[in-house]
């Protein structure tokens, strides 16, 4: 118990004993600031591995280091019509040169791919289900892939239609788990192809699905996987640095209906979107997703301030007869207003302070292990600081506003 204090009370006197409070009481003040700190601990941890969940599916989905643009007859998007669209003419290959030479464009990309899977086997091996694409050689650069084994193929075979395959983490850890696949000759589809390299291991978010793929010159692709009618031919643009993607999109979309010969009052036959927008798309879900589960983990904080409430109801019970001396020697009711109220946001503060900590070591260690990204955003932090303590001093008005209403008399002859 603290002893009788000034009859008038300072701000720096009223946190002094506010602290010796929370010192007499240890083991209820420990709880209490347990309960707030597993409270923020979680809202905190929620934020950061959600945030870290959109920053992972971002590396995924949009994967280069340069924003660009993805051009096909439907990207997949939505649209008033998606029959319609997916009958309009595929993009041929004469369209590529026209795509690189608009200002603004660094480099460009051309694929082809069918919702068809293929088995690949090599002697007694054997992959699951695999994706055939068809691109040219700045398909790893334009997509931050990275070379794992030997290298991606060249210009000159894509020119000149050459049966070469690099293929991904997933079909070379299958077939070739304790040998070296460079140089081995691969069916696929009845053809010889030559491996002239693998890909490194992503660590996709999608796990496996997101490994198993192979990529070959779209022009050898062409000439021998092509399936009409059910393949998609899609260009990829980035856009140079100093550049901007609207900028970009304008020159494209001309360059575009020039080679497709479209009138004025003709609309565009094909769709263009920015990796931007897939971004800002992955940003819309897991936000909506965080919010939900922000509203769910704040059950915790308003389980904690309900706890504040009920202990300072407490404190302020068993000081009564203290109140009661204060206020006879002189003590104006918002001198034991502000102590009450200092004391509850003390604790909350310590609570979220301890909480802070515990949030961000479990959010490092969940986003290690599920390998998403973590950093620390002080924004967040300081909202959670200030927010703990604000929860204390809500929470601590009623019992308060109700010990600086006692009646001095009243509280003097309280035991």
């Amino acid at each position: 118990m603290s002893s009788v204090p000034l009859v008038r009370l300072s701000a720096r006197e009223a946190w002094r004993q506010a602290w010796q409070t929370v010192r007499g009481y240890k083991l209820r003040s420990l709880l209490l600031i347990l309960g707030v700190a597993i409270g923020v601990a979680t809202l905190l941890a929620i934020v950061t591995i959600v945030s870290g969940l959109s920053g992972r599916i971002r590396e995924d989905i949009v994967s280069a280091t340069r924003p660009y643009l993805y051009i096909a007859r439907y990207t997949g998007l939505g649209g008033e019509d998606i029959d319609a669209k997916l009958r309009r003419r595929q993009l041929d290959p004469e369209l590529l040169p026209l795509v690189a030479a608009v200002p603004g464009v660094d480099r460009v990309d051309y694929m082809i791919q069918t919702h068809r899977g293929d088995v690949l086997t090599y002697g007694k091996e054997r992959t699951q289900f695999v994706s055939t694409v068809g691109a040219t050689e700045n398909f790893a650069i334009m997509y931050s892939y990275q070379v794992g084994e030997g290298r991606f193929f060249t210009r000159r075979e894509l020119d000149a239609r050459e049966r070469v395959v690099v293929l991904g983490y997933g079909p070379r850890k299958d077939l070739f788990p304790r040998l070296d696949p460079i140089g081995s000759t691969l069916s696929i589809r009845g053809r010889p192809y030559l491996i002239v390299g693998t890909m490194a291991e992503r660590k996709s978010i999608t796990g496996s699905m997101g490994e198993n793929y192979l990529v070959l010159p779209w022009t050898t692709y062409e000439k021998d996987f092509l399936d009409r009618g059910l393949e998609d031919r899609v260009i990829a643009a980035t856009v140079a640095e100093g550049s901007t993607v609207d900028e970009v999109r304008q020159g494209v979309t001309g360059a575009l209906r020039a080679g497709r010969r479209l009138r004025p009052s003709q609309p565009d036959d094909f769709d263009i979107v920015s990796s931007d927008t897939y971004g800002e798309m992955v940003d819309g879900i897991t936000g909506a997703i965080a919010v939900v589960l922000t509203v769910l983990a704040s059950i915790g904080l308003l389980v904690g301030g309900i706890g504040v409430m009920n202990i300072m109801l407490i404190s302020v019970t068993e000081r009564t007869k203290e109140i009661g001396v204060r206020m006879a020697l002189g003590s104006r009711r918002r001198d034991v207003l502000l102590q009450v109220l200092l004391e509850s946001g003390t604790l909350t503060l310590l609570g979220g302070v301890v909480g802070i900590v515990l949030g961000y070591v479990l959010s490092w260690a969940a986003t290690k292990l599920l390998l998403f990204p973590f950093r620390i955003d002080p924004v967040t932090t300081v909202i959670a600081v200030v927010f703990s303590a604000a929860v204390g001093v809500v929470c601590g008005i009623y019992p308060a506003n109700r010990a600086a209403k006692l009646d001095p008399v009243e509280a003097l002859r309280a035991e």
